[in-house]
């Protein structure tokens, strides 16, 4: 399949569950009212580009390459972005609904999750050094072998991490998000 290469594009209010998106590179586009949803984006590549009110939830993104993307008001649930190109990834996220997803073993150094939905997500082994957890309800993800060294978690809540089992050296957490990291004592904090 020849792939096409389309640049500084805005694509408004498309359903690609009934005409698929071409398959190809698309750099500097927005992507607005969008709905991808269940969709193959597999082998497809974002460079500099804007996912903002679209709907990507359970999407195949094997292969893709999400390279400086901004996801802004997205639904993401259940994405694998750990089966994503991992080659210069690069994503930041603001107010979106990324439950059940997984970013198991990604390297996302400083990346930014601004105001988003975080159930169950899966940070296992998973580099976040730098990364700003701004606003974000973290229930029940997943921090094992995690890497958080210098990342700010003091606005975000609901998070629950071992720090025997992640990096966590300089990372900041409020005094209101202490108790997300002594849950394994079963201790009762006041």
């Amino acid at each position: 399949m020849e792939k096409v290469f389309i640049t500084d594009k805005v694509i408004e209010k498309l359903d690609f569950t009934q005409v698929p998106l071409e398959f190809g590179e698309y750099e500097q586009c927005k992507f607005i009212h969008c709905n991808f949803s269940s969709i193959s984006l597999a082998g497809f590549n974002f460079s500099d580009c804007e996912f903002i009110n679209c709907n990507l939830s359970l999407a195949n993104i094997n292969k893709t390459s999400f390279r400086d993307v901004k996801f802004k008001d997205c639904k993401l649930l259940g994405l694998h972005f750990n089966d994503c190109n991992p080659f210069m990834f690069n994503a930041n996220f603001e107010n979106c609904f990324l439950n059940l997803s997984s970013f198991y073993k990604l390297k996302m150094k400083g990346i930014k999750f601004i105001s988003c939905s975080m159930h169950e997500v899966d940070f296992s082994e998973t580099d976040l050094s730098a990364a700003l957890f701004d606003k974000c309800d973290l229930s029940n993800a997943l921090f094992e072998t995690t890497l958080l060294e210098k990342a700010d978690f003091r606005t975000s809540y609901n998070y629950s991490l071992d720090p025997e089992k992640n990096k966590i050296k300089k990372a900041k957490f409020s005094h209101e998000g202490i108790a997300g990291l002594l849950g394994k004592y079963d201790i009762i904090i006041e």
